[in-house]
């Protein structure tokens, strides 16, 4: 498999080049050459395949070439070492959860993936840099992903007082650790300025001859690949429970709510569904940072300043991944919106949604998995309807992806519902440790400066 620029200005490159590169030469981002579909026979095979076996199944096409079949197994087994349950939530309404991981969010899944990868990829010399932009959860998941992996570093920047004390302590845990391989940073400004910094670092060629410097952002095709497996299994999960499937062999295409930021999420649910998994229709759920969602309105696609809200991983003003949905459907503004329908929500909204599920079904909500249910909810019948959804929609399967442990925004989530919410335990072990926080300048030069030390 090789590896092809959005852009289309520079040569394929292998798996070990795309990931370790980060960013194309010509600015733009890696996608698969190609991305073969799926037989039928695979797709109704699902519902007896775990976790770990669909991982290997969605991302041998693209890694298993360059770390081999054993290696792949056993990375896979090693980062994938917990569940993912669909969780009823109301009729027809499931919750995907994504935070049983170590940091308790969905970026756990992608980030251990890669990290374990890109260690199977290593040639054994100098160390390689992981230079990553987080909004919140991100940065945690890289860390943890990472900590002590040989032969690797990582430099986490963060938005100073934009992400919750809770992701703070997460994100700084590694800090004051001596020997540590992790350091996190806060930066003056906002996530879109700490993606700058990334990004401008990363055209900085004096620095790059000396410091052999990668990404963990979801820009890195390493961090995105992974992300479809949930999907997938997602997908499993839904048909073993489906008696007319069971029955019938075929079953309807389930409509799925993707809380959206930087957007490459739904980038890799949109490269599952490509490749055949049956998905009738995404609802681009956003916070009021909703650039994509008014591109599907009014086809301008308009970056701006982020604005910050309490589903701040979700802040993002100027997502990198819309590169990567344009180039899927080759610019094609009507084809996008027959796949996907946005949606947008306001911190109000976000707040009487918690309570409200909380109050109705007892399920809890973190900020951003409430955006991700609005999604579900505040888009019409109309807006999603499609030649897969179901006729009667109410038996329309439909998923949200639920990305956070409402844990993680206790500080906004506990007010809401009027009483604490119990700390798993690798969060209680974050919040307790010593908090060391690092701080560097919104400049290049003063990033470039810490790489080289």
């Amino acid at each position: 498999m090789r590896f092809v620029t959005t852009r289309g200005r520079a040569p394929a490159a292998s798996l070990e080049y795309a990931i370790f590169d980060g960013l194309a030469p010509d600015g733009g981002l890696y996608v698969p050459e190609s991305l073969a579909p799926w037989t039928v026979e695979a797709i109704q095979q699902l519902p007896a395949r775990s976790l770990t076996e669909l991982a290997i199944r969605t991302l041998g096409p693209f890694v298993s070439e360059e770390i081999g079949e054993a290696t792949l197994d056993e990375l896979a087994r090693d980062a994938l070492s917990f569940p993912i349950p669909l969780v009823a939530v109301e009729p027809n309404v499931y919750a995907l959860e994504l935070f049983h991981g170590p940091t308790l969010a969905f970026k756990d899944v992608g980030a251990r993936v890669m990290a374990r990868v890109m260690a199977a990829l290593h040639d054994g010399g100098d160390p390689t840099t992981v230079l990553v932009a987080t909004s919140g959860d991100t940065g945690g998941a890289v860390a943890h992903a990472f900590y002590h992996v040989p032969h690797m570093r990582v430099v986490v920047l963060y938005p100073a007082g934009r992400v919750s004390p809770t992701q703070e302590a997460q994100l700084t845990m590694f800090n004051g650790e001596r020997g540590s391989n992790v350091r996190a940073y806060a930066v003056d400004g906002s996530f879109d300025d700490c993606q700058r910094l990334v990004k401008s670092t990363f055209a900085d060629e004096a620095l790059l001859r000396r410091v052999r410097l990668t990404s963990a952002n979801s820009i890195n095709i390493g961090r995105l690949l992974p992300q479809m497996i949930y999907y997938f299994h997602a997908a499993a999960q839904r048909m073993a429970q489906d008696v007319a499937w069971n029955v019938a062999q075929d079953f309807s295409p389930a409509i799925i709510s993707v809380p959206s930021g930087n957007f490459g999420n739904l980038t890799a649910g949109l490269m599952a569904k490509r490749v055949g998994l049956p998905i009738a229709r995404f609802v681009a759920a956003t916070n009021v940072n909703d650039v994509v969602p008014a591109y599907l309105s009014t086809g301008r696609f308009e970056p701006r300043a982020s604005i910050q809200t309490i589903a701040n991983a979700m802040d993002v003003g100027n997502p990198s991944n819309f590169e990567r949905m344009t180039w899927l459907y080759g610019g094609d503004l009507d084809a996008m919106r027959r796949d996907v329908v946005g949606s947008r929500h306001d911190d109000d909204e976000v707040r009487a949604t918690i309570r409200r599920v909380y109050e109705e079904h007892g399920y809890l909500l973190d900020p951003h998995s409430a955006i991700a249910y609005l999604g579900l909810h505040d888009v019409g019948l109309d807006d999603l309807a499609s030649g897969d959804v179901a006729s009667d929609f109410s038996r329309t399967p439909r998923i949200f992806l639920a990305t956070a442990h409402p844990a993680k925004f206790a500080e906004i989530v506990e007010p809401i519902i009027g009483r604490p919410i119990d700390k798993p335990a690798p969060l209680a072990e974050a919040v307790g440790r010593p908090r060391h926080v690092l701080r560097v300048g919104a400049t290049r030069d003063a990033v470039a400066e810490l790489l080289r030390a």
